[in-house]
């Protein structure tokens, strides 16, 4: 019985200080890139167009990939499939307008959260600043595991990188045009 309770109080504890933690986070990265906001608003703004710059669609080369609604804007879905490190979900753009795209994103696998995804595009003379974030609430188990890991960190490297592979698309689409 000692060996039981004395298993029992530090799980009990570490539940307590799991529990105690912030729900709400809030995750951004943001890059000045060389393009106007009309430019970095379409490869956004339209999910046909994320498989040139989402980090994500890199993990795995096979991804299935669905599109419902509108081909872009406000009510387009993108729903995909993937191995571990994608897992399964959606996105739905929620809000469209310039200077603002605003998704639902849904995971189902490999874990169920349910966030959103904001972009914001700010012109700076010839430059714009792109902010990709992603806002929620976290359940109990994603707390737990952000004692181990740091999501921000996670999650941040992978929106730095999408937005430098946005740059170099927008920069090869700017010099096509």
């Amino acid at each position: 019985m000692p060996y039981l309770l004395a298993l029992l109080v530090p799980i009990g504890l570490f539940a307590l200080y799991v529990a105690s933690r912030p729900g709400a986070f809030r995750i951004a990265r943001a890059l000045t890139i060389p393009a106007s906001p009309e430019l970095l608003f379409g490869l956004i703004n339209d999910f046909h167009e994320w498989a040139l710059w989402s980090p994500y669609e890199k993990y795995d080369p096979s991804i299935s990939r669905t599109f419902e609604g509108p081909s872009s804007g406000k009510g387009a879905i993108y729903r995909w499939r993937g191995n571990n490190k994608v897992g399964e979900g959606s996105m739905t753009i929620l809000e469209s307008a310039p200077g603002k795209i605003e998704i639902a994103l849904v995971f189902l696998k490999p874990f169920a959260a349910s966030n959103r995804a904001i972009f914001t595009l700010d012109r700076e003379g010839d430059v714009t600043r792109v902010t990709w974030a992603m806002e929620g609430e976290n359940a109990f188990v994603a707390k737990a595991f952000g004692v181990f890991m740091n999501m921000d960190e996670l999650v941040g490297k992978d929106f730095a990188a999408g937005l430098e592979s946005l740059k170099a698309v927008a920069a090869e689409r700017s010099t096509q045009s």
